[in-house]
């Protein structure tokens, strides 16, 4: 930690007084991350021993800046000791977005539109930075070439299939990897390949999507990334929107280069079939191998989506081996077990936390467990009332301030802490997932927000406790 502390320092000219793990044991990189703060000012700060891997992320990070991408600021590094610090995104991913509004296969517009916008700016990472990119610096491979692809497939077979304890004939599986590793180089490759294109990877922040975690990305062909953001196992997304942001895709992409749509969909498929069989390796090495169980609740919704394929998308060429131990795994009762297991064996209880105003409706729980708290902050001093904050919100450094000078505040998130705290207590201990907790004032801007972004800065630091922050009225604005 002090190297981040000094990079901190360095940077801010203060050393940070707030440091707050992220994600934990959850994340499949091995990479900490930690966001360091002071006042207002805060940055994430990584630390991972992989030199080669961390100045890829940070020639990547420089270079897509330069083109004008959505990508976070490096602030400070120092690759001796494996360390950097970069631009706070905040903690919403467009998963947890999408996890927040949706009910099934219901998914709100505002979800749609942040994955029209994602898709949209895909081809000026492929296309228009790819060009000009220095590819030398990827790390492991310079390209998504015959062993990138072999490495994948085996993956998937020894961490996956013997694992599952799926059966099939070795030589005839390895004869099929032959012709869709023959398929897949078959299509242009000259372009920037981000490699883990997925929902949890895209950060939205002051409305915008920015983009995160491509420090294995190389050159490769265009169809790999669209294929992983819409066949993301645990996103679920439907079949139909599915297609409506391949079109999007597409028509953003045709912006570009020229666009054969018949040629990019003879491979596109081949590329699904590739991505998902790459996922099922690393859940099956890091849930089986590693007995991290979480990593397990995807596998279910990895097999919906090639039970989906199965159906609806044909190849240029015969994989019968494989799609045999396709229909073994959808009739493996130890795969299909896997979602409720997983979810016993994890300890995560997930908060959620919005502010609101009470001018409009309640905020809805999707998850079923019935609204949870409901706090009503308009008896608190309002900053709306004075023209200096009336164009500020909840967030900013002067509400903060004015807020925390008010003696009852304090005196009334006191309160709901006892309250929160309890609660959470005691539905850990009774292993319930899901808890949400509203801050309702006048107009949404202030004091809901202020009150929301405390409770999550304080719960953040607990044990086993995930939290998710929406500000409904703070959405509207655009902010």
């Amino acid at each position: 930690m002090d190297v981040l502390n000094k990079l901190f320092e360095k940077h801010f000219h203060a050393p940070a007084d707030r440091i707050q793990q992220l994600q934990g044991d959850l994340g499949g990189s091995g990479r900490k991350i930690i966001r360091l703060s002071r006042g207002n000012q805060s940055a994430i700060g990584i630390l991972y021993d992989v030199r080669e891997e961390n100045a890829a992320f940070l020639a990547f990070s420089r270079h897509f800046r330069r083109h004008g991408l959505p990508v976070p600021e490096i602030y400070e590094e120092d690759l001796d000791r494996g360390a950097y610090i970069e631009q706070d995104l905040g903690d919403t991913t467009l998963f947890d977005f999408l996890s927040l509004n949706r009910s099934g296969e219901s998914i709100a517009a505002p979800v749609v539109e942040h994955y029209r916008k994602v898709v949209a700016e895909l081809p000026r990472f492929q296309v228009e930075a790819g060009r000009d990119l220095d590819y030398s610096v990827c790390y492991p491979r310079g390209s998504f070439d015959r062993q990138s692809i072999n490495w994948d497939l085996n993956y998937f077979k020894y961490y996956f299939l013997r694992l599952a304890a799926i059966p099939f004939n070795e030589q005839a599986l390895e004869d099929d990897f032959d012709r869709l590793t023959n398929l897949l180089l078959e299509a242009p490759g000259d372009y920037f390949l981000y490699r883990d294109f997925q929902s949890r990877n895209v950060m939205l922040h002051q409305g915008k999507p920015f983009f995160v975690d491509y420090q294995g990305g190389r050159k490769g062909a265009l169809q790999y990334d669209i294929a992983s953001l819409l066949f993301d196992a645990k996103a679920d997304l439907p079949p139909d929107l599915r297609q409506q942001l391949l079109d999007a895709y597409l028509e953003a992409l045709s912006n570009h280069i020229k666009l054969d749509r018949e040629a990019f969909l003879r491979y596109y498929y081949a590329f699904v079939y590739v991505r998902i069989l790459q996922a099922l390796g690393a859940y099956g090495f890091r849930g089986f191998y590693e007995r991290k169980a979480h990593f397990l609740q995807s596998v279910p919704y990895a097999l919906k989506n090639i039970r989906w394929l199965l159906h609806n998308a044909k190849l240029p060429i015969e994989l019968p081996t494989l799609l045999n131990a396709f229909q073994n795994m959808l009739g493996s009762e130890r795969l299909l077990g896997l979602a409720p297991q997983a979810q016993a064996q994890t300890k995560n209880l997930v908060v959620r936390i919005f502010s609101f105003s009470f001018h409009h409706d309640l905020p809805k729980d999707d998850t079923g467990n019935g609204g949870g708290f409901i706090f009503d902050g308009r008896s608190l001093p309002n900053p709306g009332r004075e023209e200096r904050f009336k164009q500020l919100t909840g967030k900013d450094a002067p509400v903060i301030d004015y807020l925390n000078q008010q003696e009852s505040v304090h005196k009334y998130f006191a309160n709901v802490v006892s309250l929160v705290d309890a609660s959470v207590a005691s539905y850990q201990q009774r292993g319930f997932k899901n808890l949400m907790v509203s801050f309702g004032c006048t107009g949404g801007q202030h004091r809901s927000v202020f009150l929301a972004e405390h409770l999550a800065k304080r719960l953040q630091g607990q044990n086993d406790v995930e939290v998710l922050v929406r500000h409904l009225e703070l959405e509207k604005m655009g902010r």
